[in-house]
């Protein structure tokens, strides 16, 4: 039995795209409810897309980051589709990935995003995805090579462990460091991606959704990686403090006096902030190790994917290593 399917669209502002959206995946996956949450939208995305077949429902909370979280949490499933409504993404390759997930056991399963049409990239977004895919991968580890992607399918302990704290767009970065952090399996397809249809806009800032990313990825090393980060400010103060203090030191084995007293003090206070820095990382390291010993076991509290049906598993095509989709935020 391969479970009950939802496929869960977060929507803003789209009715130009959403009707089209939802008509495909329920083409794709005729036995799937499909679930769209309006986020406040100006136009009639709600009716359009009642009006194609899906569940609509309503989060006055304004963000990304608050409708997932919402619909994670209301919606009872054993696999979830997260895409975006503006229409950029392949509904029909929505049933290989479901397959994947089932026959591969997996958890998360991303579809990196290919493209070979210029207008499905906005100014900016290749390079930003390309950065900061490379910081997650730098302290998290190296497992995605489309982070910002928002096409993903899911397991149900994945979606009813993972606490969604994020409000905006940084949710997808929130969503794949939670899958890295718990060491869970997940994989990587490549999908076709395209430019929006003609009327639709994008909501996504390239500079200030870009900024809240990356302050995302800060907060989360802070969070998941205490030791290495209070670590880091701490060297960096110790550096300051011997720059300030050597010469002191210095002039004392010389003359056998403090002439720069500021400097001495100053540079004391900078060793001083350097080891508590360092301790507070070896505390917080303790206490971020109990978090995640909790978030595998409410992980491990929910069952896996269900099984893909013995008649229909065909052989697992694995990725080629030179193959790099193409990135976009």
């Amino acid at each position: 039995m391969r479970g009950r399917v939802a496929v869960l669209i977060p929507c803003y502002n789209e009715a130009v795209a959403i009707g089209q959206v939802v008509r495909d995946f329920r083409a794709a996956l005729p036995d799937a409810t499909i679930h769209v949450y309006d986020n406040n939208s100006a136009d009639n995305t709600a009716a359009v897309a009642a009006a194609a077949g899906a569940v609509v429902q309503l989060e006055t909370l304004q963000g990304k980051g608050h409708v997932v979280r919402r619909m994670f949490a209301d919606i009872d499933a054993d696999i979830y589709v997260l895409v975006d409504g503006d229409g950029t993404y392949d509904a029909a390759a929505a049933p290989e990935l479901i397959r994947q997930l089932c026959t591969r056991s997996l958890d998360m399963l991303n579809a990196a995003r290919v493209t070979d049409r210029e207008l499905a990239y906005r100014r900016g977004h290749v390079l930003g995805n390309r950065v900061l895919t490379g910081l997650v991968a730098a302290i998290f580890g190296k497992r995605l090579s489309d982070m910002l992607s928002g096409y993903r399918v899911f397991s149900r302990r994945y979606v009813k462990s993972f606490p969604a704290l994020s409000s905006g767009f940084e949710t997808e970065t929130e969503l794949t460091v939670h899958a890295l952090e718990l060491r869970m399996p997940i994989a990587e397809l490549p999908t076709r991606y395209v430019e929006r249809p003609a009327g639709s806009v994008s909501k996504l800032n390239t500079y200030r959704d870009g900024l809240r990313i990356l302050r995302t990825i800060v907060v989360l090393m802070k969070q998941e990686r205490p030791l290495a980060f209070f670590s880091g400010i701490g060297l960096t103060l110790l550096l300051f403090g011997l720059a300030l203090g050597l010469p002191v030191v210095g002039e004392f084995f010389e003359t056998r006096t403090v002439p720069r007293l500021p400097s001495a003090v100053l540079a004391l206070g900078f060793v001083l902030l350097a080891c508590l820095s360092f301790v507070c990382g070896l505390i917080l390291d303790s206490v971020t190790r109990g978090r995640a010993e909790f978030k595998r076991l409410a992980y491990l509290s929910h069952p896996a994917p269900p099984p893909w049906p013995a008649a229909d598993r065909q052989p697992v095509q694995a990725l080629p290593r030179d193959q790099t989709p193409e990135r976009n935020t």
